[in-house]
Order: C-alpha cells, then structure tokens, then sequence
C-alpha cells in the first residue's frame, strides 16, 4: 500500500496539471442537468435516461460511455436533498483540492470510479447479469472520510443549527459503510457488498500512508529534542523588536526614587517637589525639562542618545 502511496506521490509531483481543475464543479453540473432531464422525461417514459446507468453487460456490449456516465445520476429524487448533498460534497471536494492540489485529488475521484467500474463490469462478466448502478454514492463517502480525517476539528452544523465536528460524524460515516455491507450480503447482493469495500480500499491507499505521517510529524514535533524553528523565529523577531523607551525610562526612573528628571539642569521632583516638569514633543527619544529649561533647551537628535 505504501509503494502505492508513494507512486502516486512521485506521479503528482511531475505531473502537477494532471486531471481537470475544479472537478466537482462539474459533477455538481452534471447531477444538476442529468436531474432536470429526468424531471422533463419522467412523465413520458421512467426509463429514458436509463442509458447513463453503469451496467457491466451493456458495457461488455459495447456501451463504453456508461462507465463516465453513471456519475452524472442524482443520488435523489428529492429536490431539497439533492441540493445539500450536492452543496454538502462540493465543499470536500473542493476543500480537497486545496490540500492535495488538483492531481492528486483527481486521482482519488477517478480511481474511486473506476473501482467501480471494473467491480459492476467483472461481477456481469462471471454471473452474466447485469447490475445497473447509478451514482456515486460509496465513492463521496469515502471522500467525505478522507477530508474528516485530514480535518477532523472542522464544525459543519447538522440540520442546519447544531455544530458537531467532523471527526464525530466520521463514525456515521463508517456506519453506513458497514451498514451497507451487511445488507447487501444478507440480500444475497456480493456486488453491493464489494462497492463499499472497494471504496475503503481507494481511501486506505491515499489517506492511510498520509495519516500515518501526519502522526509521526506531530509526535517528533512534540519531542523536546526537536527545534520548534516557528516558535524560535517568533521569539527571536520579539527579542529584536524596538525597546520601548518610555517604558524603560520610567522604570528607571523609578528604580531611582523619582518620576520626572530634568535632562539639562538635572533636578527631580524628589528634589524639588514645587518645580514643574514637561515632556518635548520634539526631541527625540523621551526626554522630560523643567519649567526652567522646557523652551529654552537644544532639542536632543537621535545622535544624542
């Protein structure tokens, strides 16, 4: 598996283009015009659009263009649902993308599909029957699992109103994984049974590996003998940011016994309690006068400190 991880790796860095940019944008697009289709030609015949299902003995027929196609069938009838769900996986999607960068993450989509393809294909090839799939439905699980893995403190809000973390509704998601497996095998379905397993198989290939490293760079990050080089810079540009001279000055000042010095005759107001002190705005630096020397002094230049 791991060889797998690392060809993969080895793939994307030479081809950094590979694959189409913004992909679920385009699924998204397609579930939309496939469902409008389905709505103007349900009336008419419940079965016209039945040439985008994946049916492995069509397909071992000839009709090549089920294999793309079936992705494009709505995973519900429901106008409503079909709108969050849609909304609900181009945000992984697109999330995805971003972390992994379009190569990679076309990668993970199409190999998830075409998985499934070669399962749907070689079940009709052995019992000669065919078994006609439409969506993806075991395919955006396992993205949906990929991303609560790589984010799994990111809040979605259930039923639009109650925050719940990703990493929470991960088990759901393993469960209807298993769900799905015990059902299609106690209906005597093996190929319902074998799609989820595939799909885990395409998420452990690209995700285990990759989790696996993410916990080994945390647990040396956290060891003692490691350099936090972030923190470190971050100390040292606050070590190296300019004194603040007025608070310095004041603290000085204090140490000594009093608050306001005159910086030409020297006179405190320890000293002489009656004497007023004024600051000048234009010397530089934080310089205090008396009422004497407040507007009969030099003005002191940065030279001067």
């Amino acid at each position: 598996m791991k060889k797998i991880y690392d060809a993969v790796d080895r793939f994307c860095a030479r081809h950094p283009r590979f694959g189409i940019p913004d992909l679920m944008r385009w699924i998204v697009i397609g579930n939309v015009a496939v469902y409008v289709l389905m709505l103007l030609t349900m009336r008419a015949d419940a079965n016209a659009l039945s040439f985008l299902y994946l049916d492995g003995s069509k397909v071992l027929r000839g009709e090549i263009w089920r294999i793309v196609t079936f992705i494009f069938v709505p995973a519900s009838s429901s106008p409503f649902w079909l709108a969050v769900s849609l909304y609900f996986y181009y945000w992984i999607g697109t999330s995805l993308e971003r972390q992994w960068g379009t190569a990679r993450f076309n990668l993970y989509y199409w190999s998830g599909v075409l998985l499934t393809a070669i399962v749907t294909i070689a079940a009709s090839a052995i019992s000669g029957t065919g078994y006609p799939v439409g969506g993806t439905e075991y395919v955006n699980l396992s993205m949906f699992l990929a991303f609560a893995f790589l984010f799994p403190d990111t809040r979605l809000l259930l039923f639009f109103f109650i925050p719940v973390k990703i990493k929470w509704l991960a088990w759901l998601d393993i469960a209807v994984f298993v769900i799905g497996i015990v059902q299609s095998l106690l209906a005597g379905s093996w190929l319902g049974a074998i799609l989820p397993v595939v799909a885990l198989l395409n998420f452990a290939v690209f995700i285990w590996p990759e989790v696996h490293y993410l916990k080994e760079r945390a647990k040396y990050q956290n060891s003692r003998k490691t350099v936090q080089f972030r923190q470190a810079q971050q100390q040292q540009a606050k070590q190296a940011q300019p004194v603040n001279f007025k608070k310095a000055v004041r603290q000085q000042q204090q140490q000594l016994g009093y608050h306001h010095k005159c910086a030409v005759c020297g006179r405190t107001d320890t000293d002489y309690p009656n004497l007023q002190f004024r600051y000048c705005s234009k010397c530089a630096g934080y310089r205090c006068f008396c009422q004497d020397h407040i507007f009969s002094h030099v003005h002191f230049t940065e030279e001067d400190q």
